[in-house]
């Protein structure tokens, strides 16, 4: 058998076939990594949409002060709390007009939260970016109500936002420059 610098031998081939094998496998176990995280996350903005819709058909036909009391009992706040009366008053004064631009407000709430959902299951940029940029959007926030009252659920809360905010931050902003960091390097 002759050996030509054109054609490898076959155990060079061979060598070559599975080191190529080994790398594909390697990067679709990473996609598939990254896919699952980003359906958790999908699955996870798809349970708010949710959530903030079925608050919002509650709200044409239960009493606002009766959906408010529940919420609040959901998540284990005082009736007496600030937040709690403030609450209570404003789903108390609701007009007609009133209840249907929050019900309005919250369905469109839920579009952009379903529609994220449908995105990062598909693992488009563009829902990465909406993800990124809404979950930094509400860190302040917990962040304040952390400062206000430490609880389980809004340490959990704040927890979760976090770990999302920065995985997207690692898949929109971090792996594009350091891959042309790496580009530049070559």
């Amino acid at each position: 058998m002759a050996f030509t610098l054109n054609s490898p031998s076959k155990p060079f081939r061979s060598q070559m076939h599975t080191a190529l094998h080994i790398q594909t496998v390697a990067l679709s176990t990473q996609e598939r990594r990254r896919l699952q995280a980003l359906r958790t996350v999908a699955f996870m903005e798809f349970a708010k949409g949710v959530a903030v819709l079925a608050a919002a058909i509650s709200l044409y036909w239960v009493d606002p002060t009766d959906v408010v009391g529940a919420f609040l009992d959901f998540l284990h706040i005082s009736p007496d709390h600030h937040l709690a009366q403030m609450l209570l008053h404003s789903a108390d004064s609701l007009s007609n007009a009133r209840l249907w631009t929050v019900i309005l407000v919250a369905c469109i709430y839920s579009a952009l939260r379903f529609t994220e959902a449908a995105g990062l299951w598909r693992a488009r940029p563009w829902a990465e970016w909406i993800a990124l940029i809404s979950g930094a959007m509400y860190l302040p926030f917990e962040v304040l109500k952390l400062a206000h009252k430490v609880t389980p659920l809004h340490v959990s809360i704040l927890l979760i936002n976090l770990a999302v905010v920065a995985y997207m931050f690692y898949l929109r902003i971090y792996l594009p420059r350091l891959s042309k960091t790496a580009s530049h390097v070559r």
